[in-house]
């Protein structure tokens, strides 16, 4: 699925309702306000109605007879749409239930993939793995240049799979990788240089289950990293729990 543009009002409008209701701004059963929703946002009316219908086929929300436009339970949304991914690392990247539901996609999915990437790979993807790998070399201390190569080796590996059904899951990986790197980076963290290049060997050479095994090393040091930083950030966090940006 394509992510909607948060570009124009129109964009800003869907963003901005879409992280409320998914943030818990507006919690399921709450009845929006187009009206109110127009002035605060200082947009008109068809912004509003445009920005509601595409919040409803994303299953946010629903159009009720006689109760105007209602926010749906969490079950009934759209989960795997790449907005409400963005939206849900942006409103609980840091918390340890929605970084365990990442860890456990990731590990169904990418050690299948690199598997297949190192049967399916081609001269292009290969080279794409190694530009990536030297781009999270080339990063050093830099933590957003670490966090953006992350995400350019795994979409790269996602993609090296050939598997057209997998592509879709680029979305679920990017946003939880983004929300885990965004933690740990800013942190302290094992340099995954060494185990992103065990990776890419094995699949220059072809060897589908040594890739798959390097994933899911990789996999598991990150889910160490992950758990230190969460120890790191509540220990920082004071008895009263006014850390601010430093809060679990």
């Amino acid at each position: 699925m394509a992510q909607y543009p948060s570009r124009g009002p129109h964009g800003r409008t869907v963003h901005v309702i879409g992280q409320r209701v998914v943030g818990g701004t507006y919690p399921p059963g709450t009845v929006l306000d187009p009206s109110a929703l127009e002035a605060e946002l200082d947009v008109s009316h068809t912004v509003v109605r445009e920005s509601l219908r595409v919040l409803t086929a994303k299953g946010l929300v629903a159009a009720r007879p006689r109760h105007g436009t209602v926010v749906r339970p969490r079950r009934d949304w759209s989960l795997l749409d790449p907005d409400l991914l963005r939206w849900q690392a942006d409103a609980h990247g840091a918390d340890p239930a929605f970084l365990r539901r990442l860890a456990e996609v990731r590990g169904i999915i990418e050690p299948a993939g690199a598997s297949l990437a190192a049967q399916r790979r081609t001269r292009g993807d290969l080279a794409e793995l190694s530009a990536a790998l030297r781009a999270m070399t080339d990063a050093g201390a830099d933590a957003d240049a670490a966090i953006e190569a992350d995400l350019r080796f795994h979409r790269a590996l996602l993609v090296a799979a050939h598997n057209e059904l997998m592509l879709p899951m680029e979305a679920v990986i990017e946003a939880g990788l983004r929300a885990r790197d965004q933690l740990v980076h800013h942190g302290t963290w094992t340099d995954p240089v060494p185990r992103h290049a065990a990776l890419v060997e094995a699949v220059r050479v072809r060897d589908a289950a040594a890739a798959g095994a390097a994933m899911r090393g990789l996999l598991d040091q990150a889910a160490k990293d992950v758990r230190r930083a969460l120890r790191q950030r509540r220990a920082a966090t004071p008895p009263d729990g006014s850390a601010g940006d430093g809060a679990a």
